[in-house]
C-alpha cells in the first residue's frame, strides 16, 4: 500500500507530468514571468468553466477577499457578517482593515453560515455579507442572496474550497459557487481542489466596473503604468503557476469527480455508525468534497486524531479553535459573540483523508482503524 497522505499531490503531478513540465518551460523559455499571455489566458479559461465575466487573478486566496473588501470601499469601523467556523483567513483581512466582524452561527449539518443568523446581525453598521462554502459544501446562497438584496448589501463568497460546486437555485438555475454573489474569491494553494505548485488566488464578477476596481488595487491600484488612482496592493499570480493552473483546470471536474467518488466509500462505510455523522449532502448543490469531515458523537476525538496518527492514518482538525476565540479578535469583541453550535463543532470535527489519489485499499484501511477506535 501507498504511503498515506493527506492530500497526494505528487501523484497527482506524476499522471499530468509531461503537460505541466512542457508548459513550464515554454514559460521559461519566453522569460515571461509576471503577466503576459499565459496569466491572460488562464484567467479566460477560468472565468469561461465559473460562468464568470471576469476572473482576476492574485497572489493568493488572502489577498483575494482582502481585495474584495477594499473595491467594494469598506471603511474603518464597518461591519461584515461571517462565520466564525472559518479558516482565519476569511476574518483576518477584515481586523487587518480596520473592519468588524460579526460573528455568527453555523448550520452544523452543513458547517456554512446559518441565514437566518445573518438577518439577525445586521445593523446600519453592516457593510457585507461573507459566507464560506466550507469543506466543498455550499452556503445557503438563495436565501442569503435575498437576505442581502433585502437589505442592500454585497456578498463576497469564500469560495477558497469549494470551486467546481454546481449550486442549484429553486428555479432551476445553475451557477457555480463563488459566481453568485458579488465578488467571489479562492485559492489555488497547492492542497486545494485546483491547487498550484505554489500559492495563487482569483477574483470573480460580473460587474465590469468592479472588475476593473479589482484589477486596479492589486497593481499597486494602477489604471495604466504609473498613474495610481487608489491605494493598492501588489498581489500577482506570475506566469509559472498560471501556466501549472491551466492544465489542471482541464482535469478539474475528473479531480472533482474522483473526491465524490472517495466520499461515497467513506459514506458507506460509516453511515450506519452512530457514532459518526457522515457529510451532509444537500441537493441543491453538488458537494465538491475538499474535505472529508465526520462530526463524532460521544468519541474522543482527540484521542481518534492520535491513535490514527500512531497507525500511520493521517487525519485533521478542521478548525480547532474557531475565530471569535482567537486572541487576535479580542480587540473586536470576539469573546462577546455567544457561538454554542460552532463551539459544538469544533470539539467534534475531524477531517479524514481525501485526494484525487486514494484507492480503495487505502481507504478500506484508513475505515477499519477509524471503525477499531471507535468500536472497542
Amino acid at each position: 500500500m501507498r504511503p498515506l497522505q493527506m492530500v497526494d499531490t505528487k501523484t497527482q503531478y506524476l499522471k499530468i507530468k509531461s503537460e505541466v513540465d512542457a508548459a513550464v518551460i515554454a514559460v521559461m523559455e519566453s522569460s515571461m514571468f509576471i503577466g503576459g499571455k499565459v496569466v491572460n489566458d488562464f484567467a479566460e479559461n477560468l472565468a469561461k468553466y465559473h460562468g464568470s465575466r471576469h476572473c482576476i487573478p492574485c497572489a493568493n486566496g488572502t489577498d483575494a477577499l482582502q481585495i474584495a473588501m477594499m473595491a467594494l470601499g469598506l471603511q474603518p469601523g464597518d461591519e461584515v457578517i461571517t462565520p466564525s467556523f472559518t479558516y482565519i483567513a476569511t476574518v483576518e483581512v477584515a481586523a487587518l482593515l480596520n473592519i468588524k466582524p460579526v460573528f455568527v452561527e453555523v448550520n452544523p449539518k452543513t458547517f456554512c453560515i446559518d441565514p437566518e443568523a445573518i438577518e439577525k446581525a445586521i445593523t446600519p453598521k453592516t457593510k457585507a455579507i461573507i459566507p464560506v462554502h466550507l469543506y466543498g459544501h455550499a452556503a445557503d446562497m438563495e436565501k442569503i442572496m435575498a437576505i442581502a438584496a433585502k437589505h442592500n448589501l454585497p456578498v463576497i463568497e469564500d469560495n477558497a474550497q469549494a470551486i467546481g460546486n454546481d449550486y442549484t437555485f429553486s428555479d432551476g438555475t445553475v451557477k457555480k459557487t463563488g459566481s453568485i454573489g458579488q465578488i467571489g474569491c479562492t485559492s489555488f494553494y497547492p492542497s486545494k481542489n485546483l491547487g498550484a505548485f505554489g500559492d495563487g488566488g482569483a477574483m470573480f464578477t460580473d460587474d465590469d466596473e468592479l472588475a476593473a476596481k479589482l484589477r486596479m488595487i492589486a497593481s499597486h491600484g494602477q489604471s495604466k503604468r504609473y498613474y495610481h488612482d487608489v491605494v493598492g496592493c501588489n498581489s500577482r499570480l506570475d506566469a509559472m503557476q498560471a501556466a501549472i493552473l491551466d492544465i489542471k483546470l482541464k482535469h478539474l471536474d475528473e479531480y472533482i469527480a474522483a473526491r465524490r467518488k472517495a466520499a461515497d466509500f467513506y459514506d458507506q462505510a460509516f453511515a450506519e455508525n452512530k457514532f459518526i455523522t457522515i457529510p451532509f449532502r444537500d441537493g441543491n448543490n453538488k458537494h465538491v468534497f475538499h474535505q472529508y469531515t465526520l462530526t463524532l458523537n460521544g468519541v474522543d476525538r482527540d484521542g481518534l486524531n492520535q491513535y490514527l496518527a500512531d497507525q500511520g492514518v493521517p487525519s485533521m482538525i478542521y478548525y480547532p479553535v474557531p475565530a471569535h476565540r482567537q486572541k487576535m479578535f479580542d480587540a473586536f469583541g470576539g469573546s462577546d459573540f455567544n457561538l454554542p453550535v460552532t463551539d459544538w463543532l469544533t470539539e467534534r470535527v475531524i477531517s479524514l483523508p481525501i485526494h484525487t489519489e486514494l484507492d480503495e485499499e487505502q481507504q478500506t484501511f484508513i475505515v477499519n482503524k477509524v471503525l477499531e477506535y471507535i468500536n472497542r
